[in-house]
């Protein structure tokens, strides 16, 4: 994120700026319209085909009621994986055995499809199963599964997979993806495994329904590094802590999150034992960055937001007091909209800190609004003029720093404010 003390008004920062990802090797992508959208026509449907297989691990959604791509990729898949289909405009939840049976019936067409595509490009060719599938969805909750329209662009989209790819082609599959979004999210990392060079690409989609309990989002990670799919899992569940589930657009989960990463070990680096490996060490702090990025990238664009908000809450007894508090911050309508409306009205942010119920010192407690000090050791700061805070509010980038003074743990959460266009947007959804 571009942040400059000197000059607050900027109005743009580094998450507008796409990365240049280019080609990766083992994987094929496809972006295709199924017409999902009806009158808007846009591409709606998205495969990730991988040709030798992929390693894979997933993240899902802690909901009591999740889609029914969801319940399929937790049933079926439990080898390696041949392709990734996301389908937009449908969430596929709440559709029972009808929508499930859609996913099963798409699966048999998509599966045959790649088949026949292995037989024409593999010297190897092998026979693709259903089970070798996974699902995405996302969109609309409770509405009849488009699934003839999908199966009618099955063909389409396997025909149109490219196996070399560049950045206008990540871009595409990026946006075919969308749903209320503004704008793709990409992000890329290049780092070595004992001396070989591999490749980190993701993408990912989300604006509203977003807050942590999994991942809150859909996200996909792609590596050319041969990394086994247990590693991967254990990999994928450290990294997504202080990543997709430190991002809260408007502190609802949805029943579609889902985190993937896959692994064509293409690279054929030297074998890893252990996701403590020494070796992977690289590797392990450029997963990071990446789910980070596509989880900033998430929160900025939260839907009808201005302004992306970064809370960071230090000197804490425990981590776990520290993410309540961030999270009562991020989530409070009060603070958000008072962020929005470029009000310093920092009472607001004592109002989330108190309401999080987390034992604080208050002789100890520190509150900064960017580089200004509000509150120090639990009283108004004598350097505080309102002016200046004010003046800084008008920033497309608000950090919000609390130390709470009974420890040294901490936890930084990803945010934006709460618009009149997030009224607009979420009242006017299916119309």
């Amino acid at each position: 994120m571009l942040f400059k003390k000197e000059n607050y008004q900027i109005k743009s920062n580094s998450i507008g700026f796409y990365q240049d990802l280019d080609h990766l090797d083992g994987i094929g992508i496809s972006a295709v319209s199924a017409n999902l959208y009806e009158n808007k026509k846009r591409d709606d449907l998205v495969i990730f085909y991988f040709r030798k297989g992929a390693n894979y691990a997933s993240v899902y959604t802690q909901s009591n009621i999740t889609s029914e791509n969801i319940k399929w990729n937790l049933n079926n898949s439990k080898e390696k994986i041949y392709a990734l289909l996301i389908n937009t405009r449908n969430a596929n939840a709440f559709t029972g055995k009808e929508g499930y049976k859609s996913i099963n019936n798409i699966a048999s067409v998509v599966s045959d499809q790649l088949s026949k595509k292995q037989i024409n490009d593999e010297e190897d060719p092998i026979k693709i199963k259903p089970k070798n599938l996974l699902f995405a969805s996302t969109g609309t909750i409770g509405e009849i599964f488009p699934e003839e329209k999908i199966i009618y662009s099955i063909p389409s989209l396997v025909n149109n997979i490219k196996y070399v790819q560049n950045k206008y082609i990540w871009m595409k599959a990026a946006m075919g993806i969308l749903t209320t979004d503004t704008r793709p999210k990409l992000s890329m990392e290049e780092c070595k495994i004992a001396g070989t060079s591999v490749k980190i690409y993701g993408v990912a989609k989300g604006s509203g329904m977003i807050h942590p309990d999994m991942a809150t989002t859909l996200g996909f990670i792609f590596t050319d590094a041969k990394v086994s799919g247990s590693i991967l899992k254990q990999l994928l569940k450290k990294n997504i802590q202080n990543t997709f589930n430190a991002i809260s657009c408007d502190g609802d989960t949805s029943t579609n999150d889902m985190v993937s990463i896959f692994s064509t070990g293409i690279a054929k680096n030297k074998k890893i034992k252990s996701y403590k490996d020494k070796i992977l060490s690289d590797f392990d702090k450029s997963l990071n960055l990446v789910l980070k990025n596509l989880a900033k990238s998430v929160a900025a664009d939260g839907e009808g937001s201005s302004k992306f908000v970064i809370v960071k809450v230090e000197k804490c007894k425990n981590e776990d007091d520290a993410r309540k508090i961030c999270f009562s911050i991020a989530n409070s309508p009060l603070v958000k909209t008072a962020i929005a409306g470029e009000d310093p009205n920092w009472g607001r942010i004592i109002m989330a800190i108190g309401k999080s119920k987390v034992k604080i010192n208050l002789s100890k407690l520190n509150i900064n609004i960017g580089p200004y000090k509000i509150i120090e050791n639990g009283k108004l700061s004598p350097s505080y003029k309102e002016n200046d805070v004010a003046d800084y509010m008008k920033s497309i980038e608000i950090k919000i720093n609390v130390q709470i003074g009974t420890g040294k743990k901490e936890f930084e959460a990803y945010t934006m404010d709460l618009t009149k266009k997030y009224i607009e947007i979420n009242a006017d959804y299916r119309s």
